[in-house]
């Protein structure tokens, strides 16, 4: 674990808020100049805080679609039950997230699709392909309401020097 301090912790904030920025951006925003703040840029690359850069895309101005999360549970607790179901979502793009859970369901998956004609056909695909899926339960997003890109960084601060 690396040791963060304000600047750290405000340069997460700006990439979080803005990822592609310039060097002299980045540093007029956190109050540095451009080579030190380029400098502890590099070390949180290092250090594996920052994962990687993405945009964020209005999915509306794409085209029609729909947004579901899934709930599955899996037939059998095996270790290789598990990677069967997680290495099966490789082949389905339409599966944009997945998450392990603890207690309840196994697996709560966020899928888009262009309609749910669409996700039935996925769904039903899955099920075809004997993954595991003992049963599942389909939610259908009808609003976001938020969908925060930025970690609660204050939740860290007990470990800023």
């Amino acid at each position: 674990m690396i040791k963060l301090d304000p600047r750290d912790i405000e340069i997460l904030r700006v990439l979080a808020r803005e990822g592609r920025i310039t060097k002299a951006a980045l540093a007029e925003k956190i109050n540095l100049s451009p080579t030190p703040a380029w400098d502890r840029l590099k070390k949180l690359e290092k250090a594996g805080l920052i994962a990687g850069y993405r945009a964020t895309f209005n999915l509306k101005k794409l085209g029609p679609h729909v947004t579901l999360f899934v709930a599955a549970e899996l037939a059998d607790h095996t270790a290789a039950s598990f990677q069967t179901f997680e290495r099966s979502l490789d082949q389905h793009p339409e599966v944009v997230g997945c998450w392990a859970l603890g207690g309840g369901f196994d697996y709560l998956m966020q899928i888009v699709t262009r309609d749910i004609d669409a996700y039935q056909r996925l769904i039903d695909s899955m099920l075809d392909a004997r993954i595991g899926i003992a049963r599942y339960f389909t939610y259908i997003v009808t609003k976001e309401v938020k969908n925060a890109a930025m970690p609660p960084f204050d939740l860290f601060a007990d470990q800023m020097d």
